[in-house]
C-alpha cells in the first residue's frame, strides 16, 4: 500500500525484545540463591565457654572467632549404613598485622572427634553433620529469617 514493508522492523523489534528477556532472565536467575552442602560444625570459645553451631559452605570461607573455616567436602552415609558424616577442613587462624597461619588441615569425623582434632589453645571445632545450604549471590534478595 505504502510500498514499504513493516515485516522487517517487526522482525528486528521482536529480536530486541526477545534478548532483552532473555538477558533479564539470565541476570534474575543469577541473581537468586543457589542451593549446594553445607558441612555443620560446632565451635567452642575456651575463652568465653560458649559453643556456636557453624554452616560452613562447601568452599566459602566463614569466620569462627579468629579463625577462617574452609569446608571443602562433606559426605554423610546413607541410613542404611553405619552412622557417619566425614568432613574435609582446612581451618587458618587469622591475626591482625600477621600472616595467616594454618592451624589445621584434614579430614574430621562426627563418630570420633578426638581421631582427628584441631589442637588450638582457645578455640575447638568438631562436625556434626552435612546439609544443604543456601549461600546469596551477589545481588540476590535477601532471605526472609
Amino acid at each position: 500500500m505504502y510500498g514499504y514493508s513493516l515485516a522487517p522492523m517487526l522482525t528486528k523489534h521482536r529480536a530486541a525484545v526477545s534478548a532483552l528477556i532473555f538477558a533479564g532472565l539470565l541476570t534474575s536467575h543469577a541473581a537468586f540463591a543457589q542451593a549446594e552442602r553445607a558441612a555443620i560444625l560446632q565451635g567452642l570459645d575456651k575463652v568465653t565457654a560458649r559453643i556456636s553451631t557453624i554452616s560452613a559452605p562447601i568452599d566459602h570461607p566463614v569466620r569462627f572467632g579468629a579463625l577462617q573455616i574452609t569446608a571443602r567436602y562433606c559426605r554423610t552415609r546413607p541410613p542404611e549404613e553405619t552412622p557417619e558424616t566425614s568432613v574435609f577442613l582446612e581451618i587458618l587462624e587469622l591475626k591482625t598485622g600477621e600472616p595467616a597461619v594454618r592451624v589445621f588441615g584434614g579430614w574430621m569425623f562426627a563418630s570420633s572427634p578426638a581421631l582427628s582434632a584441631m589442637e588450638h589453645a582457645v578455640y575447638d571445632v568438631w562436625v556434626i553433620d552435612c546439609r544443604a545450604a543456601t549461600i546469596a549471590l551477589p545481588g540476590a534478595p535477601a532471605a526472609n529469617p
